[in-house]
């Protein structure tokens, strides 16, 4: 049985862990997991409850009584505190208000009476898996954990669904092994004493989307804050990007404010017509404790970069592997500076903007509003009229969308006000794809449409949890990659408390055609000086996406010329090489690869970390 991941390298900011209940046939499987360097947390049997990695500066561990709790993550709960909780636990039930009062973000973890519960959290960030081994029932952090643990290899039918782009909800909630179950971020799993039965329980509800912006801004303001002292309380050195956009500039003012030193980092994008670096230079102006560093945008990896090296073991594959290099190439330089953690502006995107689905509902509830708004997106986004009306039509529920979906698999993308205005963006499969994995992914989604419900009834609030969701997958596998440097990265958009604030805001507030991010910039009036809030645009890395295609063709090339995918009869390898010869091809620059290059690097990292054994 493998050990808990001491091959994968671990660092402060990648605690992973098992956990397991307290009888004698959950010991004998916990036992299997220990291995040097593991960290044991016991029952008061002395058998074990936690078995992992994971750094003092990241765990509260208490018990009170019959009961136990732990916090793992980042979290500035105390310990006096979180024991006087623990002592008036009289029900696992209780544990879902305890994580929704504290800020950070974390997995919690309870013992009560012999059951254990354990849930990560509501953003996706930290995600939880079960699977029953050697009889008994053992929650994980990682899912490849428990997969090793059982000796299994990928489904060629996950890995075919993994194909997709983008991949729906709730296919890409699910583990790539069918043995090992995926808990919804919005619900705990909870074991019964005997390590026989586990169920899922829901803690998180998205709020009621019915704040004014005037009276929501004060809250996102102290949550931000919240999140961004939950890193920086402790002092010392820690560093933001200062990319010039929203997001990143208003977390580098909160953390100026904080006890920490802070150091800021910018990447100038290649594009001359790129904006960033004046309006970070901008920021920095009214930063004078901060140390700005401005890097060589010519020394800035390309999307594609490093494809081949990549030899980091996650447990499912990521989109996340294109842009690896150019997330984490400033990190050595800026830990050689002290900092112990690096802020990222990530997330602002999707919790102070919001979807334009919302207007679906807006425009039955409230028409006018709902109209001219609309005249607005349709200018911005150059949306035609004959599509829109067509969208705003549609009443389709979740499952037939996603039935509809599996008979348009070959079709032309779709329409971005379809997508906009839709349950989200239908699926698409390519050309190198093969028509068995089609037919997999087809049979995938017409099993998900028969019982699939969406994560909101208000298909703007559903496309809005989607995207948090999606993206906190990809930053989940970022943050592990980080910790491997040596200095973690977090993403205090994403924390949980954060995440609400945003969403109880009006939606027609939120999200309009005529003020950019008016949320984020309300909330940080008087915080973020008035000018570094005039910005009305972001930078996008279309070319360092244009430019990382051409120059990364050999390994692109390489990477198809033994290709696993191809070996399980998912894509036809010839094609794909075929594409790598020819970067200027239609349609690759809108990332119609990505999928596939993802779940390619998966399989190969997942063959190098088992030394070759038993993947195809």
């Amino acid at each position: 049985m493998t050990p808990l991941h001491a091959r994968a390298g671990t660092g402060p900011g990648d605690a992973h862990f098992a956990v397991f209940t307290d009888c004698e046939d959950a010991a004998a499987v916990a036992r299997s997991f220990a291995r040097p360097g593991c960290r044991i947390v016991n029952h008061p049997s002395g058998r074990p409850w936690l078995v992992g990695h994971w750094h003092d500066d990241e765990s509260v561990t208490v018990r009170a009584g019959d009961a136990a709790l732990a916090v793992i993550g980042c979290c500035p709960v105390e310990e006096d505190e979180l024991r006087r909780r623990a002592a008036r636990l009289r029900d696992l039930a209780e544990v879902g208000a305890l994580a929704r009062s504290l800020p950070g973000s974390f997995h919690l973890v309870a013992a009560l009476d012999g059951r254990i519960r354990a849930q990560g959290t509501a953003s996706g960030l930290r995600l939880v898996f079960h699977a029953r081994i050697a009889g008994t029932r053992v929650v994980a952090t990682r899912a490849d954990i428990l997969a090793d643990a059982l000796g299994l290899d990928p489904d060629p039918a996950e890995l075919a669904v993994r194909l997709m782009w983008p991949v729906p909800y709730p296919l890409h909630e699910t583990s790539l092994w069918p043995a090992v179950t995926a808990v919804p971020p919005h619900e705990a799993v909870i074991v019964a004493p005997d390590g026989h039965t586990a169920r899922h329980s829901r803690w998180w509800t998205p709020p009621e989307p019915v704040v004014p912006l005037a009276e929501g801004t004060g809250p996102v303001r102290a949550a931000l804050r919240e999140a961004v002292g939950a890193r920086t309380r402790h002092g010392g050195v820690v560093s933001c990007d200062l990319s010039g956009g929203l997001d990143s500039t208003s977390l580098c003012f909160l953390a100026d404010r904080s006890p920490a030193r802070v150091v800021a980092s910018t990447w100038p994008g290649r594009d001359p017509a790129d904006t960033d670096l004046y309006w970070a230079e901008q920021a920095a102006r009214y930063l004078p404790d901060v140390e700005h560093l401005v890097w060589d945008a010519d020394a800035s990896p390309l999307v594609y970069d490093d494809l081949l090296d990549i030899d980091d073991v996650l447990d499912e594959p990521t989109v996340g592997v294109m842009d690896r290099s150019r997330a984490l190439h400033h990190l050595p330089g800026l830990a050689a500076r002290g900092s112990r953690v690096h802020l990222t502006g990530i997330g602002g995107d999707h919790v102070t903007w919001c979807a334009e689905a919302y207007y679906h509902r807006l425009l039955r509830t409230s028409p006018l509003h709902a109209l001219r708004h609309l005249r607005g997106f349709r200018a911005l986004w150059q949306w035609p009229l004959g599509g829109t009306v067509r969208a705003l039509a549609d009443t389709r529920p979740y499952g037939k969308w996603l039935a509809d979906a599996a008979g348009q698999l070959r079709a032309p993308s779709p329409s971005s006000v379809a997508s906009g205005l839709g349950w989200s963006v239908a699926p698409r499969l390519f050309h190198w794809v093969t028509a068995d994995a089609e037919r997999l992914a087809r049979r995938a989604l017409l099993d998900a449409a028969a019982s699939a419900a969406p994560l909101h009834p208000d298909r703007g609030m559903h496309a809005d949890l989607e995207q948090i969701r999606v993206t906190t997958r990809v930053i989940r596998q970022w943050d592990h990659m980080a910790a491997r440097t040596g200095l973690p990265m977090a993403s205090p958009f994403f924390d949980d408390r954060v995440i609400e604030a945003c969403l109880a805001v009006r939606p027609a507030e939120r999200v309009t055609p005529f003020r950019y991010k008016p949320l984020l910039t309300a909330a940080m009036s008087g915080v973020v000086p008035e000018p570094c809030l005039r910005r009305t645009n972001k930078a996008s890395a279309s070319m360092d996406a244009s430019n990382g295609l051409r120059e990364n063709r050999a390994d692109l090339l390489a990477l198809w010329e033994d290709s696993r995918l191809a070996r399980m009869g998912l894509v036809d390898a010839a094609e794909l090489r075929r594409l790598a010869r020819r970067p200027a091809s239609p349609g690759l620059s809108d990332a119609i690869l990505y999928s596939t290059i993802a779940a390619e690097v998966w399989l190969r990292g997942l063959a190098r970390s088992r030394g070759g054994t038993r993947i195809p």
